[in-house]
């Protein structure tokens, strides 16, 4: 496949996933996913990835980055996994993309406790 070749359907790709990242259910699936996958290996690159993806579909990282209010390179630098980001700076931008952390017991946990 040439270079032409995958650059047209890759930016076909991204252009139909930021058209459903708008829609916030399935941003809210799409983090969900990225978060499992995260505590599954601890590699925060595709959290990373995922909050970059849905802050694009909702206007892009100048946007979450007034309603988060820090700076736009800053922002970038974070998502774009050049900083090691601080717990409060994940929550600040899930807060800025209309999400909440909350917490809930594992399904081993529950079990070993009989819940």
């Amino acid at each position: 496949m040439n270079r032409e070749t995958v650059l047209k359907h890759t930016t076909i790709f991204k252009k139909n996933l930021l058209k459903a990242l708008a829609d916030p259910n399935e941003a809210q699936a799409y983090l969900e996913a990225a978060l499992m996958a995260y505590e599954a290996d601890s590699n925060t690159d595709a959290l990373l990835l995922a909050m970059r993806d849905v802050a694009q579909a909702q206007g892009g990282i100048g946007q979450l980055a007034k309603r988060v209010g820090i700076s736009r390179e800053h922002l970038y630098n974070v998502l774009a996994s050049k900083h090691n980001p601080r717990l409060d700076n994940l929550l600040s931008i899930l807060s800025g993309l209309g999400f909440q952390v909350r917490l809930e017991p594992k399904s081993d946990l529950k079990r070993a406790v009989g819940v």
